[in-house]
């Protein structure tokens, strides 16, 4: 009985022993969990996102902080990188509104057409600063925020990522066994000759690397810090340029008829906008003259009437006596003279007209550009003649005609007076003529290209209604009473030109680029440390050993440290195992206890097992 219970005694303490092992055990992997997830926060130089301490930690429920606690803290929760991908975020959301709402930075009469279709909605868009976004107060704001947050995360990174690359590759953990990738042999080379080999394998594949106690500790990598730095400092130039592209820019139109030129005065565009910090005096000294307009199209087939030829040919002069040349100005590719863009962006046709009094004389001869209303280019406009012109009382009056041409009209009897085609090949020009004020005597700005009846009365035909006729090339309309008459010689063409100067655009270009290629490196490029070890085991045979570990898990570690091992081992080969007669093992003391394994082999094994073949946690068993 007592035999029995002193069994039972010394299998409850075993037990308790065991459990005991095992919590210690446990406790010891923890430890090294969290040495090793420390040890790969440290590969990155991301600030670290610590919780404000309260008191209500210590019981008391009050916040501990003070305003500078909360400055603090808010300064940490702006330059973080999920504060900055919000702020990025609203900034594209921001720019929404932008791209399809008019703006009056581009399109003051846009903006008063949609506000007379949408009487409803305009109040609305005008209170949240709609039609003008990138300049309104909430853009700023988040254009500002980010810009600070940007400034804020990228100083202090910059300056650990500096700390980094000049220091060295921290020393071996205790246990490599416990790292991602792990493998380890047994060599009968010295152990210093195993570190020698290491730092030359290692420096051949450009890694960092240097002997720290009784290992070689070696990093790699770099690139994928650099490569977020990149990308943080490419947004803040990108950012800076689009600013400096705002206020500093400016760009205007012109329309210009064939054999007529430009200067680069603010007097001979048709419209000119600025930023807000444009000087007027930096206006490059430049002209032009537009000698001709070269424009084919696709004349059969399911293309017909799409462009294939489109460009101006020009001569241009570069300062204010420079010497003449050519140029050709098509679409996207436009002509650049001093920083300054002309583009091509329009073209449409230029009805050349003469108008005489009932003596015969010539009033005004000269060529008046029609705007284009669809792809054919049909177009409309107005012919006004406000000076010279005499009724057959003598008495001083104005002339205006509504114009209405196509470039190649279908026929009579053939559906309404549109273009078939945009190549000018059979044009007609419909006219209908009034006489009265113009309305360009009160001072008040009007639409060369609408014609104001208000104060005006019509010509009458014999049956009493609107004087109004078809014209071809060549052909005339008379006036009612013999007060004169107009004729239609002919068409010229004329192309539209945006003249812009972004200084920004180069700046943004190469930011966009350095922004693509640093996120590419800290995307593709891992970042990671290698530790080989070699010491003397107790048999007198080194102990090589081998592990790696990454800022992120990733297949290519394992590989990666498997082709250094292999390289490794050229130098410090695998020592043969050693054969020894086997003892003849002792009885069990009872039928669980454990006997001999063939597969038993010791922690360091004398044949190097592959880190990819390796067990889950990565250390060999």
């Amino acid at each position: 009985m007592s035999k029995a219970n002193s069994s039972t005694d010394t299998g409850a303490r075993t037990e308790e022993a065991e459990t005991g092992a095992r919590t210690e055990e446990s406790a010891a992997e923890r430890e090294q969990e969290r040495v090793d997830h420390a040890a790969g926060e440290r590969l990155s130089t991301a600030p670290r996102e610590e919780r404000p301490e309260t008191e209500s930690e210590s019981g008391t429920g009050v916040p501990a902080m003070g305003v500078v606690g909360w400055i603090r803290w808010f300064w940490r929760q702006l330059t973080s990188m999920r504060v900055a991908l919000i702020l990025l975020f609203l900034l594209s959301l921001g720019a929404i509104p932008g791209s399809l709402i008019p703006q009056t930075s581009v399109d003051d009469l846009k903006v008063q057409n949609f506000k007379d279709q949408h009487t409803t909605l305009s109040p609305i868009y005008e209170k949240f600063q709609l039609f003008d976004v990138y300049s309104s107060v909430w853009f700023s704001a988040i254009y500002i925020l980010l810009f600070v947050s940007l400034i804020g995360c990228i100083v202090p990174r910059t300056g650990q990522f500096v700390g980094q690359l000049r220091s060295r590759p921290p020393g071996a953990p205790k246990r490599l066994n416990r790292l991602p990738a792990y493998t380890t042999w047994r060599t009968e080379a010295e152990p210093e000759q195993v570190h020698e080999a290491a730092l030359g394998v290692l420096g051949k594949r450009r890694f960092r690397a240097h002997t720290a106690g009784d290992a070689v500790a070696a990093e790699k990598g770099y690139l994928r810090e650099a490569g977020n730095l990149i990308f943080h400092i490419a947004l803040i130039v990108m950012l800076v340029a689009f600013a400096a592209g705002q206020l500093f820019k400016s760009e205007g139109g012109k329309l210009v008829v064939e054999g007529d030129g430009f200067a680069n005065t603010l007097t001979q565009y048709d419209d000119f906008k600025s930023g807000s910090l444009y000087d007027s005096d930096s206006l490059a000294p430049f002209s032009f003259v537009l000698d001709d307009f070269v424009g084919t199209y696709e004349e059969s087939g399911p293309q017909r009437g799409t462009p294939r030829t489109f460009e101006a040919r020009v001569k241009y002069t570069e300062g204010a006596d420079g010497p003449e040349r050519k140029g050709v100005i098509r679409v996207n590719e436009p002509l650049v003279v001093d920083g300054t863009k002309v583009y091509l962006i329009a073209h449409g046709y230029a009805p050349v007209v003469t108008v005489r009094d009932g003596k015969g004389k010539v009033v005004s001869r000269n060529s008046v550009p029609l705007l284009p209303i669809d792809n054919n280019i049909t177009s409309t406009g107005a012919i006004k003649v406000m000076d010279g012109y005499r009724d057959k009382n003598g008495v001083k009056t104005q002339l205006g005609f509504k114009a209405f041409f196509v470039p190649t009209f279908a026929g009579h009897g053939k559906g309404q007076m549109f273009s078939q085609f945009p190549g000018a090949e059979f044009p007609v020009l419909a006219l209908s003529a009034y006489r009265g004020s113009l309305g360009v005597d009160s001072g008040l700005p009007q639409n060369v290209y609408q014609l104001d009846t208000s104060k005006m009365k019509e010509f009458k035909n014999e049956d009493g209604e609107l004087l109004k006729k078809m014209l071809r090339p060549g052909e005339k309309l008379d006036l009612a009473d013999g007060e004169g008459s107009i004729t239609f010689d002919g068409i010229e063409e004329w192309a539209s030109f945006q003249i812009s100067q972004q200084p920004g655009n180069g700046w943004a270009l190469g930011g966009a680029i350095a922004a693509i290629a640093g996120l590419a490196g800290s995307l593709f490029i891992q970042r990671r440390r290698v530790w080989v070890r070699a010491v003397r085991g107790p048999d007198g045979v080194t102990v090589v050993e081998m592990a790696g570990l990454g800022r992120s898990e990733s297949a290519k570690l394992p590989e990666e440290l498997g082709d250094l091992a292999a390289a490794l081992i050229t130098t410090a080969p695998v020592a043969p195992e050693k054969t020894e007669a086997p003892e003849k093992p002792e009885a069990p003391e009872s039928p669980d206890a454990p006997g001999p394994s063939d597969d038993a082999t010791n922690e360091a094994g004398s044949r190097p097992v592959h880190p990819a073949d390796a067990p889950a946690e990565g250390a060999e068993k």
